[in-house]
């Protein structure tokens, strides 16, 4: 299993572990209140039957709107937020991305996919590592650059953590990848390898002893 597929494992036990919390927390305040099942699911337009079948686990799936009516009927605020918890899942194109590139490096030289990062529980990961005799690029795939200064601050966290020596920032060569990239000239300061002097390194396997952005 992959890192991102077991990120996706992790999220389907978490949001099963916060659905019975508040089921139960639900639950415990509707006989703590004395309030009947019945009073309970009125305002929610709910039967006695159907709360108890929520509040007991065996309605599997239940509308967020109707699981907070039931906590504001004992006091209670339900609430949904998203919290960062690694990278999204690398669509096909950003795989035929990285398959461009690849095909340019040397098969001397080490690719591996989806590299995680040497921190404990951190489910960021390279979209590829490209690695010689001491040392190693990470490489980051983007198709589109649509928040460019979320991209730089990501990507500086990673390269913070991620225990390479240089990374390579890979982008689909597009008229509004171009544009923006051209727009946002002072960010990504560190990536000034220059796109051929790098290529010609990897094809050779040298390391190219530079950050940089490259076009494909």
């Amino acid at each position: 299993m992959g890192i991102r597929d077991g990120r996706v494992e992790r999220a389907r036990r978490q949001i099963a572990a916060d659905d019975a919390r508040v089921r139960g927390e639900i639950a415990a305040s509707r006989r703590a209140s004395g309030l009947s099942e019945g009073t309970l699911g009125r305002p929610c337009g709910l039967s006695p039957s159907a709360v108890s079948r929520i509040l007991n686990g065996s309605t599997r799936t239940v509308d967020p709107r109707v699981m907070a009516c039931l906590g504001a009927t004992v006091g209670l605020d339900v609430r949904m937020r998203a919290y960062p918890a690694g990278d999204p899942i690398r669509d096909a194109g950003q795989q035929r991305l990285l398959e461009r590139l690849r095909k340019m490096v040397h098969p001397i030289l080490l690719w591996r996919t989806e590299v995680g990062l040497p921190v404990e529980g951190d489910f960021r990961a390279w979209d590829a590592v490209i690695a010689g005799p001491g040392w190693r690029i990470a490489v980051e795939a983007e198709t589109v650059l649509a928040d460019i200064q979320a991209v730089e601050r990501r990507l500086e966290l990673k390269r913070r953590d991620g225990g390479v020596d240089h990374l390579i920032l890979l982008v689909a060569d597009t008229p509004r990848n171009r544009r923006a990239r051209a727009a946002a000239s002072a960010l990504f300061a560190g990536l000034t390898g220059a796109t051929r002097d790098v290529l010609r390194a990897l094809r050779s396997g040298r390391d190219p002893g530079t950050s940089a952005t490259l076009f494909l």
